[in-house]
């Protein structure tokens, strides 16, 4: 059994969507614990509730970024994970903590990258006049909101849409694709060929 490790900021509406899929469709894995770097974030009860371990690593009390991921890799570490879930961690990671979990820490974000790494993704679709936004699973590397594409989803942008009505309509996209990606890494099912990513039996890693 693969063991995942989950980080949060805020509810965790990706931490539940993996959850609930890992449970529906048996997969090879289970959620052994979720870090958040906000003890007041609302997916720590969540995930306690379900009796899985949960730990809050207040980033506000360590010096700086370096001293922070040190003391949230040290807990990680706890829990030997095949896999490392960035589900809304809202938290610029150091290259020393990308490289210690290189090729196993993913992450999703509400574009289509490259367009749009960084915050306020889905403003500045509509700004752009982008007719198609969405969401990207991507392994990690050192630079933001880069790494290898895993898979994703794109959404209309629709007459009258603000940042609030896209991201809804984003974010039920990420719950659909997010729970995927996850299953085929756990599965084995992903192949990583430089800096492209390919399922092994020629699944489509994209959801329009």
């Amino acid at each position: 059994m693969k063991r995942i490790v989950i980080l949060i900021s805020g509810r965790g509406s990706n931490m539940e969507a993996i959850h609930r899929a890992c449970l529906a469709e048996g997969w090879p894995a289970s959620i052994v614990a979720v870090l958040s770097n906000k003890p007041s974030a609302a997916g720590l009860a969540w995930a306690a509730e379900r009796g899985i371990d949960t730990v809050a690593i207040d980033h506000r009390a360590h010096a700086d970024r370096e001293a922070f991921d040190a003391a949230l890799a040290e807990q990680i570490d706890r829990y030997q994970p095949d896999l490392v879930v960035l589900a809304g961690f809202m938290r610029i990671l150091s290259a020393g903590f990308v490289r210690r979990y290189e090729g196993r820490l993913l992450n999703i974000h509400p574009s289509l990258l490259p367009s749009f790494p960084g915050l306020h993704t889905h403003q500045r679709a509509i700004d752009a006049g982008c007719k198609l936004a969405g969401a990207t699973v991507h392994l990690v590397t050192a630079e933001l909101d880069h790494g290898p594409i895993v898979m994703q989803a794109a959404v209309p942008v629709l007459p009258g849409d603000d940042a609030d009505t896209l991201s809804a309509r984003v974010l039920a996209r990420e719950h659909v694709i997010y729970p995927r990606a996850v299953r085929w890494f756990v599965s084995d099912e992903l192949e990583v060929q430089g800096d492209l990513v390919r399922h092994r039996h020629g699944e489509p890693q994209w959801l329009a």
